[in-house]
């Protein structure tokens, strides 16, 4: 066990961040968390956390957020693959970044930990799962999300280079309870509503709870190596697997038909047209192109320096469905 500290997180009322917070308060950790004004508390209203209004793109409120914090978790993001302003995005994700490292390193941080994502590493043309030395390999121009995580890795090298120790973890996709901006936890909410797809598409994923990923944060300012990358990852699942999982749990017929992948490409296109008509639609074109893919990961290097993941991924899937059961997300169906 590490001696107590003080540690900073940005996006510490989000999602992953309020589960690292958990676990650092837990922990007997003193933790501070850079939020905006407007940040919603839900997750971590009944924590004893001092709060820093501020902002990863305002450096002054940060330089002041990081001051006397010996451990810096960096999870805040716009991760919202397909609904974000582009500019916007890159404005967070690269900018504050730099913000963040900049503030790191007047502090004298001992750890910092960055948030990245298994979507700045490339995918294999064999479909075989990537690890870290893949690089990212994806039109920047149709996923920006993770183009923008590839470009603040990039400042996380330079800040390494100039002797800040930082740590870079590259989470799967992340299911788990308390996904209130429903990342990915629309897959569960919308067939949960009645909004089930009349088919599963080609590809297959790699996914961990957020418990886990929020756990390995720790483990990586305690004994990750300055300067690598780890990808966190706990069960690859095809999307049919994925979708009848859900379906079951939520209590609704799962999609039998799959979509051919040589379907995907022009749905894709079809959809884009749509979507540049004025068309509101569920999907984009980029989410059906990319769900026709193997979209997986290697996790050994991760397992290997902080140890096996311990949620499953159908557990993962009825935690948070009971999450958003409990919190009024969707209404519980009426068994006949």
């Amino acid at each position: 066990m590490h001696e107590m500290v003080k540690a900073l997180v940005t996006g510490g009322t989000g999602f992953l961040g309020a589960h690292i917070v958990r676990l650092l308060v837990a922990a007997g950790h003193e933790v501070r968390l850079l939020r905006r004004a407007s940040s919603r508390l839900d997750l971590i209203a009944d924590l004893p956390v001092e709060h820093a209004l501020g902002d990863v793109t305002d450096a002054d409120s940060l330089h002041k957020a990081a001051a006397g914090c010996a451990w810096i978790f960096h999870t805040a993001a716009i991760a919202d693959y397909w609904r974000a302003q582009r500019a916007k995005m890159y404005q967070v994700n690269v900018e504050g970044t730099r913000n963040v490292l900049r503030a790191a390193q007047a502090a004298q941080a001992e750890r910092v930990i960055f948030t990245s994502s298994a979507a700045a590493v490339g995918l294999r043309p064999d479909g075989a799962p990537s690890d870290e030395t893949v690089a990212f390999n994806l039109p920047p121009e149709r996923f920006p999300y993770g183009h923008s995580k590839m470009l603040a890795e990039q400042e996380v090298a330079k800040a390494v280079q100039a002797g800040l120790p930082v740590v870079t973890l590259n989470p799967s996709v992340i299911f788990g309870p308390g996904d209130l901006n429903l990342i990915s936890g629309s897959l569960i909410v919308e067939p949960a509503r009645g909004l089930v797809p009349p088919f599963y598409p080609a590809g297959a994923v790699t996914a961990i709870d957020v418990r886990d990923v929020a756990a390995a944060h720790l483990a990586a300012a305690e004994r990750g190596a300055i300067g690598e990358r780890y990808i966190l990852g706990a069960q690859d699942a095809t999307y049919r697997e994925l979708f009848a999982m859900i379906c079951q749990i939520v209590g609704v017929r799962a999609p039998k038909l799959p979509l051919p992948r040589a379907l995907a490409t022009p749905l894709a296109y079809l959809v884009g047209a749509l979507s540049r008509l004025g068309l509101k639609l569920p999907v984009n074109a980029d989410q059906i192109w990319l769900s026709a893919r193997r979209v997986l990961f290697n996790s050994s290097k991760a397992r290997a320096a902080f140890g096996e993941p311990r949620i499953s991924l159908r557990q993962s899937l009825e935690d948070t469905y009971q999450w958003y059961l409990q919190h009024g997300l969707i209404a519980k169906k009426a068994r006949a």
